[in-house]
């Protein structure tokens, strides 16, 4: 009977609001909470308060309580009412205290009627609420009151389902609502000295208007203000600053956020304690596309014969290979370098940076000297480091990560390489291609998890005929030396396997760095997922630092970290006067192996478990005529669409430079062109970018007006009659 008495308090609040809006509806007691019905009868009810002074009072607040406990529409009429009857001081009294009561009651209500059976159901819906007031209730039920985001009768009741005490809700309300009633109070004493058409001009009505109108952005600078106080209590404020922009860290975030500040003529300063150019330029996207390119030659001259070409020999030399990998980051490491943004007006600073306070830097070169540098905001772009999992005896036995292998100068014998993500698909099939021994091993049942089944099928089939053993399902044990032989000891279900190697390349994922330079001094938090925490803004706890890049997330792309830096620097110099919120409505991402992958928007996978209604389009790259003459015909498009219509959701591509044919739907998207564009749009023959069009007709085929054709038909038959 315990378990079903949460339903039935649910079912009798149910029965009662019914009732209750019946009421309303049937005896229109909404006409008396009109601003109009207020003006008409104001005459009245002044004159009744002037007869029955207490009587009217007291039968004034009993109505106020009513109807905020209830979440009666009006309450704004009933507060202009209060000042139109009372005048200022005593309105302001009865609605203030009126209207916590209510509120109090409706807090009460919503949690013993309701907050048991909301919870169980719909407790992830209420899970960022309930963490803001475990973090800080006061202060979050205070933003709510004096910033109205949603309306107070919601507020009333999402606290009641909350673990909020009601006298901290009482006292909060209180305090939170009192501005908000002033107002209104006051301009309904200005509607009761209406007596004429001329009356509407007069200072004080206009002046009372002008506070309604005022109030929303009043409350915002307040909320503001109080927070700002709070953050920054224990922080003395420079009294000047040296510059406008400290940026730390020079990868792609810092090196976007520096440029933008310099553009504009701020005095901006990047901190780099590395190289320039960051984890992109030297351990990443740069080189590992450099080894691609070798990888994916030396993978074509052995299949030469297919293409009708015999006799083709090709003998890696990875000394070379590597040589070449170096030379490209020596031809690209210019458009990154401290000479190019010195002339472009950044001051650039090579050593270690820590912020010491919310408005100063320091600086710790290779000579131990420091530098103190003040400044009004700080953009945190401190990239990324490899994760090395604690596995028992791989430190003895030395590793390889994507930050260390761009070392190696020959080329391994037997590799293996931990993971299945994009890092070791991508280097453990180059690796394969230019001759190693490769096993891969993947914890998870599958490659490529974050993509669909017949993504990760597609590519691990790839990696297998060039070479790669693949092994899914199982788990990295340990690292044993076998008479000066290492082995990788895995285990699968029960079983446990060795694996024997020469070199071992850690690519599980990338940890966001955040540790050393001052976040623990300055308490500004983490997320569950270890990077900085960050509001839509990239703002972090002190509204006047942000991150940006791998070590804000939610994405650790290059693009991206460049996406976020535009933000971060322009709030940064400008949020006084405007800000903007990032925006990832539109984030692509390539995979390079062979065949790449690409993706923008909703995977299948994605669109499933978020409950968001699809239908798919799929379009085989077999079928390309361009594809069929390359010897690349393999790979598919695929399109989710809100059903019914041609409006994108999101899009796979699996083919050759699939990153490349993305970036038309990448377009598509951002500007809110359907598939009837794409299909409308001319695209050269042959060209690999035509699978784009095709797959958009087999969407139009998929949704033709069949009935329409039907008539159509009967038209050309009698036609021909």
């Amino acid at each position: 009977m315990a378990a079903k008495q949460p339903w039935l308090r649910c079912a009798l609040v149910l029965l009662v609001v019914v009732v209750l809006a019946l009421a309303y509806q049937q005896f229109d007691l909404g006409r008396w909470l009109t601003l109009d019905q207020l003006k008409a009868s104001r005459d009245g009810l002044i004159s009744w308060y002037g007869q029955y002074p207490l009587g009217t009072g007291l039968g004034f607040f009993g109505v106020y309580v009513l109807a905020t406990a209830l979440s009666v529409p009006g309450a704004t009429i009933l507060t202009l009412a209060a000042g139109a009857m009372f005048g200022f001081g005593l309105g302001l009294v009865l609605v203030s205290f009126a209207s916590s009561l209510g509120a109090l009651l409706a807090f009460w209500a919503a949690r013993y009627l309701l907050r048991d059976v909301v919870q169980q159901r719909f407790g992830k819906w209420l899970a960022p609420i309930n963490a803001g007031l475990a973090k800080d209730g006061v202060f979050y039920l205070l933003t709510l009151r004096l910033l109205p985001v949603f309306p107070f009768w919601l507020i009333n009741l999402l606290m009641g389902l909350t673990t909020l005490s009601a006298r901290r809700f009482y006292v909060v309300s209180q305090l939170g609502m009192l501005a908000g009633t002033a107002v209104y109070v006051n301009a309904g004493t200005q509607l009761a000295s209406i007596q004429s058409t001329a009356d509407i001009l007069s200072p004080g009505l206009l002046g009372s208007f002008l506070l309604l109108g005022v109030f929303p952005m009043l409350a915002k600078w307040i909320v503001g203000a109080l927070q700002r106080r709070k953050v920054y209590a224990r922080w003395p404020k420079p009294a000047r600053f040296d510059r406008n922009l400290v940026v730390i860290g020079a990868g792609a975030g810092g090196l976007v956020s520096a440029y933008i500040a310099a553009a504009v003529k701020a005095k901006v300063t990047l901190v780099e304690g590395h190289k320039m150019g960051g984890d992109c330029l030297n351990y990443g996207c740069v080189p590992s596309k450099a080894l691609i390119r070798s990888a994916k030659a030396a993978k074509q001259i052995q299949g030469a014969h297919k293409l009708g070409i015999g006799g083709a020999h090709g003998t890696v030399n990875f000394a070379a290979v590597m040589q070449r990998v170096h030379d490209v980051l020596g031809a690209i490491e210019p458009h990154d370098s401290v000479e190019r943004y010195t002339g472009l007006g950044v001051e650039v600073l090579q050593g270690h940076a820590r912020i010491t306070s919310p408005w100063t830097v320091e600086v710790t070169p290779a000579d131990g000297t420091t530098q103190t540098l003040s400044t009004r905001s700080i953009v945190i772009a401190a990239g990324a480091s490899p994760f090395v999992p604690p596995i028992p005896g791989l430190k003895e036995a030395g590793y390889l990560t994507s930050d260390t292998v761009w070392g190696l100068t020959t080329l391994p014998r037997r590799l293996v390489v931990l993971g299945g993500g994009p890092i070791g698909c991508e280097l453990a099939q180059s690796f394969a291609c230019l001759g190693s021994d490769v096993t891969q091993v993947e914890m998870a049942p599958r490659l490529m998890v974050r993509e669909d089944a017949e993504v990760s099928e597609l590519v691990a089939t790839s990696l297998r005929a060039d070479g790669v053993r693949v092994l899914t399902g199982h788990q990295a044990v340990r690292v044993e030396l076998n008479g000066g032989d290492k082995q990788l000891i895995v285990r699968h279900g029960d079983e446990e396997l060795a694996i024997a190697f020469d070199q071992l390349l850690c690519a599980v994922g990338r940890s966001p760095r955040v540790e050393g330079y001052g976040l623990e001094e300055l308490g500004i938090p983490l997320t569950p997922r270890k990077t900085i925490e960050t509001n839509a803004y990239l703002q972090t706890l002190y509204p006047n630092i942000y991150a940006v890049g791998d070590v804000a997330g939610p994405f650790q792309f290059t693009h991206t970290a460049a996406h976020q830096a535009w933000y971060a620097a322009v709030n940064a110099l400008f949020g006084r006067f405007k800000r903007f919120k990032a925006d990832y409505s539109v984030i692509p991402w390539t995979t390079f192996t062979d065949p790449e992958v690409a993706r923008v928007g909703l995977s299948e996978i994605e669109a499933r478990d978020s409950g968001v209604p699809y239908e798919v389009t799929k379009y085989g790259i077999d079928d390309l005529d361009r594809a069929i003459a390359d010897g690349t015909a393999h790979g598919f498009v695929k399109i989710l669409t809100v059903p019914g219509k041609d409006k994108i959701l999101g899009v796979t591509i699996v083919g050759e430079h699939a990153g490349d044919l993305l970036a038309e739907y990448v377009l598509a998207m951002k500007h809110g062109l359907g598939l009837n564009k794409i299909l409308g749009t001319i695209h050269t023959y042959p060209t690999l970018a035509e699978a784009n069009k095709y797959a958009a007709g087999e969407w139009k085929r998929a949704h033709a007006p069949k009935r329409l054709l039907a008539w159509v038909e009967r038209f050309h038959a009698w036609e021909r009659a």
